[in-house]
């Protein structure tokens, strides 16, 4: 049954000493999963192991079979060293994967090649404000960000929940506090998205964590790619011009951006084809613009 394959899942990921008794999975969702016609799947085990705290595991099934385990990543961005590394030490003693950045600079790079599902930002920083991180990083990808600060006041907090983000914790805090906190937005995002999924042949769509898998490989799109893959995909079966595709990528004049536009379709091409060199589903309208096709085209 459900919880017996639960159970199997969460020993194959760290060892037999799980038993139903700990697990704190939704067994209903699993079995919904379980049951699912479509060629992957994702289930989202929370249990305890040896008495210890609860670990976070998220157990992915590829279309050939092979099993996966993956924690959450959780982006740590803070001036303080001593506080990245507490934070970071409460997290992955739960099971979360963290990486940790000291600046506006760092967060955008760590942000960008290690593709958090969640961030942890401090306002203060040495080269520029959380505030304005926050909308930056908002604009190439919609993942859950929960501030952590020293400013108690109710105008940084109404700020900060007013720019978006998803909660606001203020420092000093308890490790249990954040943990709660946590582990409550990460299952309302996650659970909200899970079924924000499109498929095109072979290729899987994630909106909710801008990424496309093909067969084993996922792979993340970048925040033009997403754009662009979005603004056909809501359009699809008909053309998109030229110029309305530049306007989702970019503000004012247009003159000049349709060789850029068409480096991003070719590499968009890359991650959704089969063979990007004979496209079945973006496909080229000369002198018009692009469609996303419904069917492959034959």
């Amino acid at each position: 049954d459900s919880h017996g394959v639960a159970v199997a899942l969460a020993k194959a990921a760290c060892g037999n000493d799980v038993h139903i008794g700990c697990l704190l999975c939704a067994f209903q969702d699993t079995r919904r999963s379980l049951r699912t016609a479509e060629a992957s799947l994702t289930i989202t085990l929370r249990f305890r192991q040896n008495g210890a705290k609860e670990r976070n595991v998220r157990y992915n099934k590829n279309a050939k079979g092979e099993d996966v385990f993956v924690a959450y990543q959780i982006l740590v961005v803070d001036d303080e060293a001593a506080l990245r590394t507490m934070v970071q030490g409460i997290l992955e003693q739960e099971g979360y994967q963290v990486c940790t950045a000291g600046s506006c600079a760092e967060a955008l790079e760590q942000f960008r090649g290690a593709a958090p599902q969640a961030v942890l930002l401090d306002i203060m920083l040495p080269d520029g404000d959380g505030f304005a991180l926050f909308e930056q990083l908002r604009r190439e990808r919609d993942v859950p960000v929960l501030f952590l600060s020293a400013r108690d006041e109710d105008a940084a907090r109404l700020r900060g929940l007013g720019l978006g983000a998803d909660d606001y914790i203020t420092k000093p805090f308890l490790a249990q506090e954040l943990l709660l906190r946590l582990k409550a937005v990460l299952r309302r995002v996650y659970r909200e998205n899970a079924e924000e999924t499109a498929r095109l042949g072979e290729t899987e769509i994630f909106w909710g964590r801008s990424a496309v898998r093909r067969g084993a490989v996922e792979l993340p799109l970048t925040a033009k790619e997403f754009a662009l893959l979005k603004k056909l995909w809501e359009n699809r079966g008909n053309i998109v011009t030229i110029d309305a595709l530049c306007q989702t990528l970019w503000d004012g004049p247009l003159v000049g951006y349709e060789n850029t536009l068409m480096v991003h379709i070719r590499r968009l091409r890359e991650k959704i084809e089969t063979d990007p060199s004979h496209p079945q589903f973006l496909l080229t309208v000369r002198g018009l613009g692009y469609r996303l096709a419904r069917e492959a085209r034959t």
